[in-house]
């Protein structure tokens, strides 16, 4: 340990220190207040958190070292709390170090890096003890081979994350594009959502659509607000649909990153049918795409041509992700999705488009690029095409019974 902080603090070794010396300094510093001493120091109602600092960061580096007290050399910036310097290097965690900030109301991650830290202690919970040797789920995979959790029914407990994700004060962005007769979908996706999506949580709806005045308007709980974003509508359906990408991408730049700290992006032609909440959010997740999640990787539908950007291989991928539901925090899926829409746009130049066009280029990102969560199909889900099998426990987020080739071109 001692070489350890000799070669930290780039000090010569101490040759010698008397333990009784040590004890009796240790006992001074930290049992006496400095008032013994006839001396107030400025701040002196911060009380023991000035002693430690002194300490940690000013007596202890001095005694182990040189035998000597010293002063930072000059420039050097001072400590500014215990746990930051000696022995933060050290990877020593301070009981001191605030583990989670707080963000002002509705900022995002530009906006919402708190200026100052306080230990927030979370109420006292009474839940089942985790058992070690117990495994939530033994008929799904609830990890991937990367260390990302999937998320199924009866592997979270959504009190605790609902009490932690309370302490970080964050807001939620919802994008959903209700372009032409896609707007129809609004009303009850909005009431769906009111009622299952991130329920005591603050979110903003960001509508995309080219028809503002058909938007319907909803009553919404307190913290939650509809922004409307006008953009032109485009011919075809899967213009619409590769659209997404870049005018995510766009405005994630122009006010995202100032107004929310994740977004989710789903499609409009589905409805909220069950809980939908915080243990959803990480910095990239993803959704098993409700055909393919029992499929071997041969049989996804990938791009399998090489002069597609979105090519991959047929001995390549880990899931087939669909690209109804996939978000995280505002910088990751900023950069997701300018990737996706510049590698669209070199397809288009070349004269060529994926097979499943967004969605495609998403799986492409998301092979290079592992996403640190994955929901499993609970969270996409059409139950008309495909039942309701045991595997299931609840079905969320579930497409909308439709007519496509009414909607789609119309």
């Amino acid at each position: 340990m001692a070489e350890l902080l000799w070669m930290q603090a780039g000090k010569s070794k101490c040759r010698f220190l008397h333990p009784l010396a040590f004890v009796l300094i240790t006992f001074t510093l930290v049992f006496l207040s400095p008032l013994s001493f006839g001396w107030t120091p400025p701040g002196a109602a911060r009380g023991p958190q000035l002693l430690w600092e002194l300490w940690a960061h000013d007596l202890v580096p001095c005694l182990l070292l040189t035998g000597k007290v010293h002063r930072p050399p000059q420039g050097h910036a001072p400590h500014q709390g215990f746990g930051d310097g000696l022995f933060h290097s050290a990877r020593v965690l301070s009981p001191r170090i605030p583990v989670l900030g707080t963000r002002p109301g509705g900022a995002g991650e530009a906006a919402g890096k708190p200026a100052g830290q306080r230990v927030v202690k979370l109420p006292r919970m009474v839940y089942p003890q985790p058992r070690v040797l117990t495994p939530s789920r033994t008929d799904v995979l609830v990890l991937t081979p990367w260390l990302a959790p999937i998320i199924w029914e009866g592997t979270f407990n959504i009190d605790i994350l609902n009490a932690q994700f309370r302490l970080q004060n964050v807001t939620v962005g919802l994008t959903v594009f209700a372009i032409k007769k896609y707007v129809v979908f609004l009303k009850l996706f909005l009431e769906t959502a009111e009622e299952h999506f991130m329920v005591g949580h603050r979110v903003n709806y960001y509508v995309f659509t080219d028809r503002p005045d058909d938007v319907p308007r909803v009553p919404l709980r307190e913290g939650r607000r509809l922004v409307v974003l006008q953009v032109p509508a485009a011919a075809r359906w899967q213009d619409v649909s590769m659209r997404r990408m870049e005018m995510i991408s766009d405005f994630c730049a122009r006010r995202f990153l100032h107004e929310v700290a994740f977004l989710v992006c789903v499609d409009v032609d589905m409805r909220f049918r069950d809980h939908v909440g915080v243990e959803i959010l990480s910095p990239l997740f993803a959704t098993l795409h409700p055909g393919f999640y029992g499929a071997t990787r041969e049989a996804f539908t990938y791009e399998r041509r090489p002069q597609s950007q979105a090519y991959i291989p047929v001995d390549q991928g880990d899931f087939y992700y669909m690209g109804a539901l996939f978000g995280g925090s505002v910088s990751e899926v900023h950069r997701l999705t300018t990737a996706c829409h510049r590698a669209m746009t070199t397809d288009r130049a070349n004269g060529i488009e994926a097979v499943w066009h967004d969605e495609s280029h998403l799986n492409r990102y998301l092979l290079d690029h592992k996403p640190t969560k994955v929901l499993s199909p609970e969270y996409l889900w059409d139950e008309q095409l495909l039942g309701w099998p045991a595997v299931m426990k609840k079905l969320r987020y579930v497409a909308v019974p439709k007519n496509h080739q009414q909607i789609r071109n119309r």
